[in-house]
């Protein structure tokens, strides 16, 4: 008799997922060369204060916001391949344009200091306009490749990988964008960072096709990855018929469109603060600035934090699935609400600040780390719910709601911080005057975001209800 040969199952939705998270690190890492730079290299050219930063930023997040409500249906429409090409184009331009800021505002303002700053704000808002609308593209393309390529089970241990790029962004920007800043000037930061995007193009314009026209994903796994699917036993795979959509209006009128929705206002404007203020917390409360040795070291151990602990936390839910026996939406929701205790440790941060900054780092970095799961976790939801052809259409509308929740919290921040600073001791919260006050209070803010987003979610969906499209 002969013995059954069996085919070893290829494994290329990884090199995929690689891919994305490549990708979601340059995203992050050009959006923060912006927040390591303004604060020790162009405010001192432009003059800005805390509210002009706090401006670009939060004009920055409704840019994001605005362009996500159609970022996510326009992937649905475009395909991922040219979708996620498109998108990665644009924000790499807008990302270099930046570098142009200086030399624009300088033979603008004609010697005027006042002309200078508002000049300067100007143009670095419309580049931020310009990445903003490519940046939106990212998680949207991301996420229906994560559902193309990879079963229910195992979308959010692979979304979490690849969404880990967003901390890894973050944890390599401060190991290299303050030392570029000092050392060719914070134009060639913009310039460097920038291109990176263009390399990534041609990978994915080499490596990418869909799973069932892809010649590196053999039939093994193929199988394997079509297994809640079914058509998975249809051998002719290019006839299969394209699901049909939700219109985009009538995404509004599912409970599941909502709960997502919810979950990322109440959660992204957190994880954006943070990101976009770290470096200027560090400098303001203790002095340490972007390029000094300790103030590199502090956002490297926050952000390495926020990696290591948040790649794990994608597999949690698997383990309720395969070892529990839950469904997964039930054993992501409970997850997730064990990653929603975690931002509590950011009630922490400041009072023991006064004891070392090393304290702050590595608190914030497990608020960080349990956003990263939250949010790796919150994006499976709609492969859950929704249909393969919805996918980037809900995300890019839970990604807008995001968006405008960051808009609040950092063009609040600005405000509240120079507000504060300004009133010194007259101002005071938990011990602390001034500056500092503001920040235990907008640290309290966001350490209570999560638990509230995750009853909200569940109150609207509390059990597994995937949407059929007839």
């Amino acid at each position: 008799m002969t013995p059954i040969q069996t085919v070893k199952m290829s494994n290329f939705r990884w090199v995929i997922c690689g891919l994305l998270f490549l990708a979601t690190t340059i995203n992050y890492m050009d959006r923060q060369v912006l927040s390591l730079t303004w604060k020790d290299f162009i405010a001192p050219d432009f003059h800005w204060t805390d509210k002009h930063y706090g401006l670009i930023v939060a004009l920055f997040s409704v840019f994001y916001a605005v362009a996500n409500l159609f970022a996510g249906k326009f992937i649905d429409w475009m395909g991922t391949k040219k979708g996620y090409l498109i998108a990665i184009f644009v924000w790499s331009v807008g990302a270099c344009l930046h570098a142009a800021c200086g030399w624009g505002a300088i033979g603008l303002a004609g010697g005027s200091i006042t002309a200078l700053t508002t000049i300067s704000v100007w143009l670095f808002i419309s580049c931020r306009l310009i990445l903003a609308v490519g940046e939106a593209g990212n998680f949207p393309a991301a996420i229906k490749v994560t559902a193309e390529y990879f079963p229910k089970k195992d979308r959010a241990f692979s979304t979490s990988i690849f969404n880990s790029g967003a901390s890894v962004g973050a944890l390599a920007a401060p190991a290299t964008i303050p030392l570029l800043a000092s050392a060719w000037g914070w134009e060639m930061a913009f310039i460097i960072i920038g291109t990176l995007g263009f390399f990534w193009m041609g990978l994915w314009t080499w490596l990418y096709d869909k799973p069932a026209k892809n010649k590196r994903v053999n039939q093994a796994e193929l199988n394997y990855i079509e297994q809640d699917s079914d058509i998975a036993e249809v051998q002719d795979r290019e006839n299969v018929k394209e699901e049909k959509t939700i219109p985009f209006w009538q995404c509004f009128k599912y409970k599941q469109t909502w709960s997502f929705i919810v979950g990322k206002f109440m959660t992204d404007g957190v994880w954006w603060f943070f990101l976009f203020w770290a470096p200027a917390y560090f400098k303001d409360q203790y002095g340490y600035t972007s390029d000094s040795t300790m103030g590199i070291l502090l956002l490297l151990v926050l952000y390495a934090i926020v990696t290591i602990l948040s790649i794990g936390g994608g597999y949690l839910p698997t383990y309720f699935v395969e070892k529990k026996g839950m469904n997964p939406y039930l054993g992501r929701m409970k997850a997730m609400f064990i990653f929603a205790c975690f931002p509590l440790l950011g009630l922490l941060a400041q009072p023991l600040g006064s004891i070392s900054p090393w304290w702050p780092a590595i608190l914030i970095g497990f608020l960080g780390a349990g956003h990263q799961a939250w949010s790796a976790n919150l994006f499976s939801t709609i492969g859950d719910m929704f249909p393969k052809s919805t996918i980037g259409t809900i995300t890019g509308i839970g990604s807008m709601a995001g968006g405008l929740a960051s808009f609040a919290i950092n063009l609040g921040s600005g405000q509240f911080f120079d507000w504060a600073d300004g009133k010194g001791e007259a101002f005071s919260f938990f011990g602390f005057d001034g500056k500092p006050a503001a920040y235990m209070i907008v640290f309290c803010i966001c350490a209570v975001a999560y638990l509230i987003g995750w009853f909200i979610m569940k109150t609207l969906v509390p059990k597994y209800k995937p949407i059929v499209v007839e």
